[in-house]
């Protein structure tokens, strides 16, 4: 199977507010279709629709509370620039759920919550024998033979 991550998801309570919150950030409103909203990223596409009707379209309750056992990474070139993101993150409305901080592997990342709860991870992660980050911004898994 060739694994084609394209499109990420997020349930939202209000699509036009998250996709405001989103362009402030700094993403681009590419598509807006009312009861969705598409921002491309250097990956896959990042998607907002009703999160009522996205627990139905999947067949599932929509009373999601809490930890829902995801986040989503955005690693960044530098120590300072994952400062600098979270900083613009707060000041655009979402709340800083853990402040930067140096990890014991030699990385250094803090979390935000957006406006719906979904938790993002701001990392710098240096280069390692086992993942990188391409001058264009993907991150790269290499082989176990590499």
């Amino acid at each position: 199977m060739d694994h084609r991550f394209s499109l990420l998801t997020l349930g939202v309570h209000d699509v036009a507010r998250a996709a405001d919150f989103y362009e402030a950030v700094g993403f681009e409103r590419r598509h807006d279709l009312g009861t969705i909203v598409f921002l491309p990223t250097t990956g896959p596409a990042l998607a907002l629709y009703n999160w009522d009707d996205l627990a139905a379209d999947a067949g599932l309750p929509a009373d999601g509370t809490g930890f829902r056992g995801v986040t989503m990474a955005v690693n960044l070139d530098s120590p300072g620039e994952v400062d600098a993101m979270l900083a613009r993150w707060a000041e655009a409305g979402a709340r800083v759920v853990r402040e930067p901080v140096e990890k014991g592997w030699g990385g250094y990342s803090g979390y935000a919550a957006d406006p719906d709860g979904h938790l993002w991870e701001f990392a710098h992660n240096p280069s390692t024998a086992h993942m990188r980050i391409t001058p264009e911004g993907r991150f790269e898994l290499s082989r176990p033979n590499d």
